[in-house]
């Protein structure tokens, strides 16, 4: 699939520190558009359809997924998430250089469907430190800890399906480590624009 931009896909098992890496990436990469997501999830205080999430019933959002209009989706917590085809486009064209944080399924669906991406797989610094990060979080039952560090055991059997694998075993580290993967992604020859 031709397309235009640069699609950087980055996921990480639950408490691996994702988000704040991603936080920390964004601050110093500031070009990086990030897609409008949909759900079927109810708008929390102070979220706009369209702005925060495109808010769907959920027959809407099956009736997307039928038609293949999610580039990925999947179900969490028994509401629906995914990424509109349309939406990853648009903003591909427009933007140029996207961060979608997705799950493994997410990745693989997006090379299924022939985007040419860039996928970084955030690795928490061993088994035991991301049971701490959960545990402290403070959040969740000991069953959905344990439920969490078992999908976290597929998640990082599958890392040698990604570009790039970094440790983040420091955000400040970790953020400069896929700054680095963008900046030699951006340099490469076949992504150079005329």
């Amino acid at each position: 699939m031709a397309q235009d931009g640069l699609l950087i896909v980055i996921s990480a098992p639950s408490g691996a520190g994702k988000r704040t890496v991603i936080e920390r990436l964004r601050a110093q990469e500031p070009r990086l558009a990030h897609t409008v997501s949909a759900t079927t999830r109810p708008p929390r205080t102070g979220e706009a359809d369209g702005q925060d999430y495109y808010f769907l019933s959920r027959a809407d959002f099956e009736a997307k997924v039928a038609a293949g209009q999610f580039a990925e989706w999947a179900e969490v917590h028994n509401n629906l998430y995914g990424t509109l085809t349309s939406e990853l486009d648009r903003c591909l064209a427009a933007d140029g250089e996207v961060l979608l944080e997705v799950d493994v399924q997410g990745m693989r669906n997006l090379r299924g469907l022939g985007y040419d991406l860039v996928s970084i797989f955030v690795m928490p610094p061993s088994m035991e430190e991301l049971e701490r990060r959960l545990r402290a979080r403070g959040t969740d039952s000991n069953d959905v800890i344990a439920v969490r560090l078992a999908n976290a055991e597929g998640e990082v059997a599958a890392r040698g399906e990604f570009d790039y694998i970094v440790v983040n075993d420091k955000v400040e580290r970790a953020a400069d480590d896929i700054a680095a993967i963008l900046r030699a992604e951006r340099c490469r020859s076949y992504r150079q624009q005329p």
